[in-house]
């Protein structure tokens, strides 16, 4: 049975749907005023990876993945680049699409934008207001009455008292506690703004989330996922906004993905270490950025390096270069009383294990490369393709540039004419020619490997 870490019970729990059969997740998307970055990338794949697994255990999985388009950062990089917001967010929406796309993730069952739910969140914060947990302050803006919600901490663990000690917290007359935090803002000059029964207005980050589940999930659904840094306060901010309105348990399982780090540092763009997606896919080709995601467990940090990516790259080669070898042949549906599946299985339920699950398909790879066994390849095949990997034709994959460290400036065509002259030497006998061919295109980062169907080759 599968086993979830659960962030507000600080324990694996076995999992139980709410309804047989069915899984609600809803995972915090990005707010779009900027390209994704490798900590984006991460909450992409890693819930991409938790969503595929459940379906092929035949599960009916309902995926909310949110996007936020009204937002401070939003406004102020709007203003700076003196263009609409709504243009703004079209090409980061655009462009986070694509970078999903080349990273292997499926879209979500539902991507619904904040700026389509504003009534909602009034409705919301309606609710609250009448239950003495937000007030309007005097400045106009609706806050969240944090002292008056009897559960507010439990998913960090503190209570209000550590939390006041430990936070640092803006301060702001017109709050009644440090810790209130926004639910409406009143509207200022060359804003956007929605009418309200507090004047005009737009929501505060933390209503948003809220509203969108509860709209399209209910007011309990199973799993609520994001990155380790949204723990606290936006998701217990999250739980104190809607089982404050609803009087009910809001998400039964908390999944926290951990933290991205670069050189062992925490990245960030003021130490300089932020890297894009489109950056890092500039280098590396996106199968080996999804791969260095999964190798890593996904609530353990996750180390960024040019080194990691150059070792995940040639083992992600490894693999493919077993799958190429084999040559042609069927995937089946995968026979899980394999004794390689039953490893695969057990990583997977044991809270998404996938460095365990990565380790078992090395060892049908080495199987592979001892025996050629079709039905290896084809298992090695379907066991990735769970994760999202090893779906590309090994040849291509093995011959493309991006998969280059780099990115290898010699064309598909000057290869093969190289080839080709290296052919001809040895033919007419001259293999010192043919040897130093060989070891040109190696120092420019291509392999040349003989065999029996003559000779093929492959970038590292």
């Amino acid at each position: 049975m599968l086993k979830i870490y659960n962030s507000i019970a600080r324990e694996k729990q076995q999992f139980v749907p709410i309804l047989p059969g069915k899984i609600k997740i809803y995972v915090c998307g990005m707010t779009v005023y900027d390209y994704c970055h490798l900590g984006h990338a991460r909450v992409l794949v890693v819930f991409d990876m938790v969503v595929r697994w459940f379906r092929e255990n035949g599960f009916e999985v309902v995926y909310v993945r949110n996007i936020t388009d009204i937002d401070d950062k939003i406004i102020n990089r709007a203003q700076q680049n003196n263009e609409p917001i709504g243009a703004l967010t079209a090409r980061f929406i655009q462009a986070m699409d694509e970078d999903a796309a080349a990273l292997g993730v499926l879209p979500p069952s539902h991507e619904p934008r904040a700026t389509n739910f504003v009534d909602h969140m009034i409705n919301m914060i309606d609710a609250l207001i009448k239950k003495n947990l937000a007030y309007q302050a005097g400045n106009g803006d609706v806050y969240y009455a944090v002292h008056n919600f009897p559960g507010y901490g439990k998913l960090s663990g503190k209570s209000l008292n550590d939390l006041r000690a430990g936070e640092r917290v803006e301060i702001d007359s017109s709050k009644k506690d440090p810790l209130d935090f926004v639910l409406w803002k009143s509207a200022k000059a060359g804003e956007p703004f929605w009418e309200s029964p507090w004047g005009n207005g737009r929501p505060g980050w933390h209503i948003e989330c809220s509203a969108m589940s509860e709209q399209l999930l209910g007011i309990h659904f199973d799993i609520h996922g994001g990155g380790q840094d949204l723990q606290f306060p936006h998701h217990e901010n999250e739980i104190a906004q809607s089982e404050g309105a609803h009087d009910h348990v809001f998400v039964n399982y908390w999944m926290h993905n951990g933290f991205v780090r670069v050189d062992n540092e925490k990245m960030s763009k003021s130490l300089g270490n932020f890297f894009t997606v489109r950056e890092i896919i500039k280098l590396y080709q996106p199968e080996v950025v999804r791969f260095f995601i999964l190798r890593a467990h996904y609530r353990s940090p996750l180390n960024y390096s040019d080194q990691h990516l150059k070792d995940t790259k040639l083992a992600l080669d490894r693999l493919y270069i077993a799958l190429k070898d084999a040559g042609s042949f069927d995937t089946p549906a995968i026979d899980w009383n394999n004794q390689h599946a039953q490893k695969f299985k057990a990583a997977m339920e044991d809270d998404f294990n996938t460095p365990d699950a990565i380790a078992v398909l090395f060892e049908l790879a080495n199987e592979l490369n001892k025996t050629g066994a079709k039905d290896g390849a084809a298992l090695l095949k379907a066991l990735g393709g769970l994760l999202g990997l090893l779906q590309q034709n090994p040849v291509d994959y093995l011959q493309s540039t991006s998969a280059a460290v780099g990115a290898a400036s010699l064309t598909h065509e000057q290869i093969e004419s190289l080839i080709q002259q290296r052919i001809e030497a040895r033919k007419a006998g001259r293999y010192a020619e043919a040897d130093e061919i060989r070891k040109n295109l190696q120092q420019q980062g291509v392999i040349l490997e003989d065999g029996p169907q003559g000779t093929t080759w492959r970038r590292v």
